[in-house]
Parts: structure tokens; C-alpha cells; sequence
């Protein structure tokens, strides 16, 4: 059984994104062999794994690339920069109802991302945890060919993808 080095990334969006953080940070308390390194912005900042308000860029990629595991939001520059650098994201996508967002893109944009077989989608805190066991057993099935950056694709695909929600 692998120790797992998991980075978690809530993005940069005013929102606080307490759900993941907790879910995350519970991962931490429970797996104290595992190293988890988080992300938080503006969401409340973990109390076992390693916090981080905000990363740099080269920071950014850096905890992408030491990383056996990305957990992240469901943002398209988010999921093309985990992506890039050679990782299959694990996505939990913000939701308006519980004020992470404004609205629930996030949410249509990742089951059609998903469905494309380009990330790791999930709902609940047991998902989570499913998934990261999962990892544990084969830390080689959440790695992707890395394909440099890929923002201008994503970007792109999201505003086709916009398009075709609002047509």
C-alpha cells in the first residue's frame, strides 16, 4: 500500500470552498502517512493538512508535479493546468445552492468534461475517499500523458461548451 502525496487546489474565486477543504482536511487526520497540501483561498484553512491561501504559478505546477493526486474544483483553467502537467484530476465542482459559486457551470461542465473521459468527477465526501484509496492501490491510473499547457483548448472548449447549454 503507497503513501499518497495529495495536492488539493480550491482555485483563486472569491467563494470559500469549505466542503472540499474539510472533506480533504479529514482525509489528512485520518491518513497521517499520507502528506496532504491544500489550497484554500478564501475558504477556512485546514487544520491537519499543510495550507496555502494562494500559490504562484511556479508554485502551482511545482505541487502539481510532486503530486501522486490533484484534487481540485471544476474550473476549465484548473482541470487544463492539472492536465498539462500529467495528472487525471479529481474534480469536486463548486455548487450555488450551498454558496461556492454563482451558478451551477461548474457542475454541467464537468459531467460533459467527465464524460469525455478527462477527469475524476465526484459528489460526496465517500467518493472522495473511494477514489483516494483507489489511487493508493494505483497511483499510475491517475496520471495522464502531459501535453504542455492546454488553457487556450480549455477555454475554448468551456465557451463551446456554454454555447451549447444556452442554445
Amino acid at each position: 500500500m503507497t503513501n499518497l502525496q495529495i495536492f488539493v487546489t480550491v482555485g483563486t474565486d472569491h467563494h470559500p470552498f469549505d466542503r472540499l477543504v474539510k472533506w480533504c482536511d479529514s482525509w489528512a487526520s485520518v491518513h497521517p502517512n499520507d502528506s496532504v497540501t491544500i489550497q484554500f483561498g478564501t475558504s477556512s484553512p485546514p487544520s491537519c493538512a499543510v495550507g496555502f491561501e494562494y500559490l504562484e504559478p511556479v508554485e502551482l505546477a511545482a505541487e502539481i508535479a510532486r503530486a501522486d493526486v490533484v484534487v481540485c474544483h471544476g474550473g476549465p483553467a484548473t482541470i487544463a493546468e492539472v492536465r498539462s502537467g500529467g495528472m487525471l484530476p479529481i474534480v469536486v465542482p463548486r455548487v450555488s445552492s450551498v454558496g461556492e459559486h454563482v451558478d451551477d457551470h461548474q457542475v454541467r461542465f464537468t459531467a460533459r468534461v467527465s464524460d469525455a473521459g478527462m477527469i475524476k468527477v465526484l459528489e460526496t465526501q465517500d467518493e472522495l475517499s473511494g477514489m483516494l484509496e483507489s489511487a493508493r492501490q494505483d497511483p499510475a491510473a491517475f496520471r495522464v500523458e502531459a501535453q504542455g499547457d492546454q488553457t487556450a483548448r480549455s477555454v475554448r472548449l468551456f465557451g463551446d461548451l456554454v454555447d451549447a447549454i444556452l442554445s
